[in-house]
């Protein structure tokens, strides 16, 4: 597959303090190819200085293709990334965090499948291969895992991450799929619309991850993991 632009999306929320960090790795990183990048930010009505940082950034970078769109309420990680994905037009679409807990120099890992064996989807997967990850929480490791296992179970999968940040997509799979969750039931929902696609090559990567605690800017909590198991069952079952 010959691929000429990376769309990069980057749903945002109270992320002033590394918005910077992580539109710098992303500008350092030289992709295969020499693919270029459309960085499409959505910032979801942040509340804190956000939005000035980004601008700020932009300004300072006219070398790097950078879009934002604001939304005026804020309504969660899933629609931030479902007008990000509305806006894209590189043949590849990735969905990257705003924060640094994932990081951008394994874009060319992730896209290699796309290159090489015609992939449609590629997950990065926290839980496998020999790269860095930093040790936090047991309960969400658990949590995680049984929603990966659960999702799988639905979906006649064999994922080990369901729940990860990094997924990268041809753009017009992915631009073909209703996304209706607006937080982070966006996670099951696509891979659930995604496992009913006849004959689609799902490919799965090891890659790093440097998470973060909540005293660090984690949002993700206990009731977005009840409403992922409804998600589940939801798009799979009915």
């Amino acid at each position: 597959m010959k691929i000429t632009t990376l769309s990069i999306i980057i749903p945002v929320y109270n992320e002033e303090k590394t918005i910077h960090l992580i539109l710098n790795k992303i500008k350092e990183v030289k992709l295969t190819n020499n693919i270029t990048k459309q960085i499409i930010i959505t910032n979801d009505c942040s509340s804190d200085n956000t939005s000035e940082a980004i601008k700020s950034y932009i300004e300072k970078n006219t070398d790097i293709n950078i879009q934002l769109f604001e939304h005026s309420i804020n309504q969660g990680k899933g629609a931030a990334i479902r007008t990000g994905i509305g806006k894209a037009s590189g043949e590849i679409v990735v969905i990257q965090d705003a924060d640094l807990e994932y990081d951008p120099n394994e874009y060319n890992d992730l896209l290699n499948p796309f290159l090489n064996a015609n992939a449609d989807v590629v997950y990065g997967s926290r839980f496998i291969g020999g790269n860095p990850h930093r040790i936090l929480f047991f309960w969400h490791t658990i949590g995680n895992k049984f929603l990966t296992f659960l999702s799988n179970a639905l979906t006649n999968l064999n994922l080990t991450d369901m729940e990860t940040c990094y997924k990268m997509f041809k753009r017009e799979l992915i631009q073909s799929i209703e996304i209706k969750e607006n937080r982070f039931g966006f996670e099951p929902e696509i891979t659930a619309k995604i496992a009913k696609i006849k004959d689609v090559k799902i490919y799965e990567i090891g890659i790093s991850y440097y998470g973060r605690t909540y005293s660090e800017g984690k949002k993700i909590n206990w009731k977005d993991g009840f409403r992922a198991i409804w998600c589940i069952l939801k798009y799979n079952l009915f």
